[in-house]
């Protein structure tokens, strides 16, 4: 091997040390990463000589020996460049003889621990130990700073890993500069100064402030010993500070400080993204103090190069302590990005650039950022419909979605929340209601005919507004029943998708003032698995629901520490306090899909969700329960009786024709005549006037439509459904619908579905069959008479079916 060979292989090998001792002091989370790799347990304090696959990994070996040649050296070399820099600025001599017999127990004890001499290493410890108590007591100054000196060498030498450097060069420094502990009061400062800036340089960051404060009153009580109380509570104190201001890294951070002002100072704003790659975290992982700009460099620098930005985000994220400023610059760039906004195409836009602020993002943002980004996907969603009319309504939820937020904010305590957000939500309202009008007058002027009909989910007011039909006999006995002397518990059933929980979304507005329905969402609150989860939610719900238009009550919230140590009694008590509150008010709480209360029994293995009912109907007498599902309680199991006692049936059927032609002519205001009275009648007869079936039949008619005026086959001013056109859509209806159709079906027993197949076939019921007819007759199924279906289309449907078994 050549000489240039073994000088470039030596330097690079001195290159990689000074890389250590680099990472040691700025760099500790690309250290541990970085020895990770190297071994899996291996950590910078860890003796690299002690793993057991020292023999068999080259990379352990080659740190191992960096390791020790580090702790060995660099304490040597420290002293050498500090004694001289004391000597000038003190004009006192340095204490080389201190040093040197420190640094010479250093060297051997190193030596000896390579070695693998820990028993060895133990006595001497020892013993070095007893003779720095004989020394305290009875040796000269020399002589004690001698054994001092080595005493301490020895003791502290079997430090392993990189650690040790850093403790090496606190005491090799500390023993010369402060000549020795028995000098007097002054050198004890000095010493305790020292030492504490030395050693905390590196260790006072991982361990902390409190621990610089105990450490500053054990070096007060060992010094006081020697060199007297006063100078011994200088010393130590002076210790316990320097130890402080090491922990908090002042002295880096000064620099640091300046430089990082330079750079704001100095650099214009839309050249920012160069200053990114010299912010100090780049270059110290380990900065405690705040610096100024940072966030608003990384701010400013996004506007300009959002990916650099982004990166540096990442890396103050995942390889410094810097999290905070990440999450301030996070939450400025996103306020930031929702106030530039200034068109509808910049929301649409939204969303998807800054789809990389992580989930759930910084408390700062709270959860009305991600309501935005929610908003912004419901927009683009509307302006990728394919009609003026479809992209007109689709802009209802995101309008609805910013009036909440809107609301929320002006009762919401968060300040920051409500500065930052308020002007943004008055801002996108303006931006998406003006597309909206728009949007409006271009479906006006379109050819194509407007999509209203809603099959499926359940209507909601806010978005919905006059589209619930009929109705009014359920909503005038509701009333009618809750202000009562003493009202019932109300029992709402019907079968499945009959207008139920779009009736209880819209009783707000059907009843009186004085009463407060409260809607909860019993499928929502049952996946609880706790009793006190179950409790939480439901106080949740009433309380959101409460919140609502038209009502818009602001109630107290239950106590968080009662409700979780015993949830039913704080929410008994918590309704006390709502009575209170508001004492000229009845409240209707509304159980929707009320049968999985029995999955809450069963999940908690307790009653105690309807012992609280119980106690509800018996001590609260302002509040009223509706209980709101698709069977009644003769078809639960037999406890539920002894709970709903006094329970007055309100079954919600079919609509009246009336109310189903108004809702096949007159979905919405200002819809246009699209149907030939035969078409309606056809609807009428095929749909038994069942609501959903109703909306799924005319939904299929205005595509139907609209296809034939896309292909010219119809003019859109004269088009209109026919009879022959109900009929043909019927194989769509039953494709679309077949979630409904299907969820009938399976609802019934075998012996129910059987029957149903021999009336098809054109049988008549036995006389055995009687049960059956009865059940199926009150599930609206078939007939009284047993020998007929109640709703054409489902029996098309069970037709279909049967031809595909």
């Amino acid at each position: 091997m050549s000489n240039n060979s073994l000088k470039s292989g030596f330097w690079a090998y001195v290159a990689e040390c000074g890389r250590l001792l680099y990472w040691i002091y700025f760099k500790p989370f690309t250290l541990e990463n970085w020895l990770r790799d190297i071994h899996p347990g291996l950590k910078p304090k860890d003796n690299p000589f002690d793993k057991a696959e020292f023999a068999t990994n080259p990379q352990l070996r080659r740190y191992a020996g960096q390791v020790w040649w580090l702790t060995a050296i660099v304490p040597i070399l420290a002293v050498l460049l500090v004694a001289p820099v004391y000597i000038l600025v003190s004009s006192e001599p340095f204490h080389w003889f201190t040093s040197c017999a420190f640094l010479a127990a250093w060297l051997l004890a190193r030596v000896l621990d390579r070695s693998g001499y820990k028993n060895i290493i133990i006595i001497i410890s020892l013993i070095a130990f007893l003779s720095i108590l004989l020394a305290l007591q009875f040796l000269s100054e020399v002589a004690l700073g001698l054994v001092l000196g080595v005493a301490l060498g020895m003791m502290l030498g079997m430090a392993g890993g990189l650690y040790g450097v850093a403790l090496g060069v606190a005491l090799g420094v500390a023993g010369g500069v402060a000549q020795s502990v028995a000098v007097g009061f002054p050198s004890g400062v000095v010493l305790g100064i020292v030492f504490g800036v030395a050693w905390s340089v590196v260790w006072g960051a991982a361990l902390g402030v409190k621990r610089g404060v105990i450490f500053g009153m054990t070096l007060a009580v060992m010094l006081s010993l020697q060199g007297g109380v006063a100078a011994g509570v200088a010393a130590g104190v002076a210790a316990g500070v320097a130890w402080i201001l090491g922990a908090l890294r002042v002295y880096f951070w000064l620099p640091e400080l300046l430089w990082t002002l330079m750079l704001f100072f100095t650099s214009a704003n839309e050249k920012r993204v160069n200053c990114l790659r010299y912010l100090p975290p780049r270059f110290d992982q380990l900065i405690i103090l705040p610096l100024p700009f940072i966030e608003q460099i990384i701010v400013e620098a996004y506007q300009e190069n959002p990916t650099t930005a982004r990166e540096t985000i990442n890396y103050l994220i995942s390889s410094t302590n810097q999290q905070k400023v990440a999450a301030k610059a996070i939450t400025e760039i996103a306020i930031d990005s929702l106030n530039r906004c200034q068109r509808l195409s910049d929301i649409v836009d939204i969303a998807k650039q800054l789809a990389w602020i992580p989930s759930p993002p910084p408390k700062e943002l709270d959860t009305v950022f991600l309501r935005f980004l929610d908003i912004s996907k419901d927009v683009r969603a509307s302006q990728e419909a394919t009609s003026p009319y479809r992209q007109y309504e689709l802009l209802t939820t995101p309008i609805s979605a910013l009036q909440e937020i809107s609301q929320s904010l002006a009762f919401g305590k968060n300040t920051f929340t409500a500065t930052n957000f308020g002007s943004i939500v008055q801002r996108w309202l303006t931006i998406l209601e003006t597309a909206k009008r728009t949007l409006e007058e271009t479906a006006k002027q379109s050819q194509e005919i407007r999509q209203v009909y809603i099959a499926g989910n359940s209507l909601d007011p806010s978005t919905a507004k006059h589209r619930f039909k009929g109705r009014i006999d359920i909503f005038r006995e509701i009333e009618t029943l809750a202000v009562s002397e003493s009202p019932p518990v109300l029992l709402l059933y019907g079968g499945r998708r009959t207008g139920k929980t779009s009736a209880l979304k819209y009783l707000p507005h059907k009843i009186g003032a004085n009463i407060i329905p409260l809607l909860v969402d019993v499928q929502g609150a049952a996946t609880a698995i706790t009793l006190t989860g179950f409790a939480k939610n439901l106080a949740r719900q009433i309380i959101e629901a409460a919140r609502q238009l038209p009502r818009k009550l602001l109630l107290p919230h239950p106590d968080s520490n009662q409700l979780a140590e015993d949830p039913f009694p704080a929410l008994q008590t918590w309704l006390t306090e709502i009575e209170g509150k508001y004492s000229d008010k009845r409240f209707l709480l509304c159980f929707d899909e009320y049968e999985r209360l029995s999955e809450v029994v069963k999940e908690t293995n307790s009653r105690a969700p309807l012992n609280f009912i119980r106690n509800l109907l018996q001590h609260h007498k302002k509040w009223i329960l509706l209980f709101s599902g698709s069977h009644q309680l003769s078809e639960l199991d037999d406890y539920w009786s002894d709970y709903l006692i006094n329970t007055r049936a309100l079954r919600m059927s079919f609509l009246q024709e009336s109310e189903a032609r108004e809702l096949i002519l007159q979905p919405v205001e200002d819809f246009p005549n699209i149907y030939e009275a035969t078409a309606v009648d056809e609807i009428i007869q095929l749909t038994r006037c069942q609501p959903y079936l109703v909306q799924l039949v005319c939904s299929e008619l205005v595509e139907l439509l609209n296809r034939d005026i896309r292909r010219n086959q119809r003019q859109a001013n004269t088009a209109k459904a026919t009879a022959q056109d109900v009929q043909a859509i019927i194989p769509k209806a039953l494709e679309t619908g077949v979630n409904y159709f299907r969820e009938l079906w399976t609802s019934l027993e075998v012996r129910d579905q059987n029957l149903l197949r021999r009336v098809i076939q054109g049988e008549t019921p036995t006389q055995q069959d009687k049960g059956v007819v009865r059940k199926l007759a009150r599930k609206e199924v078939l007939t009284q008479e047993g020998n007929a279906f109640q709703v054409p289309l489902v029996q098309r449907f069970v037709e279909q079916l049967l031809e595909d078994e």
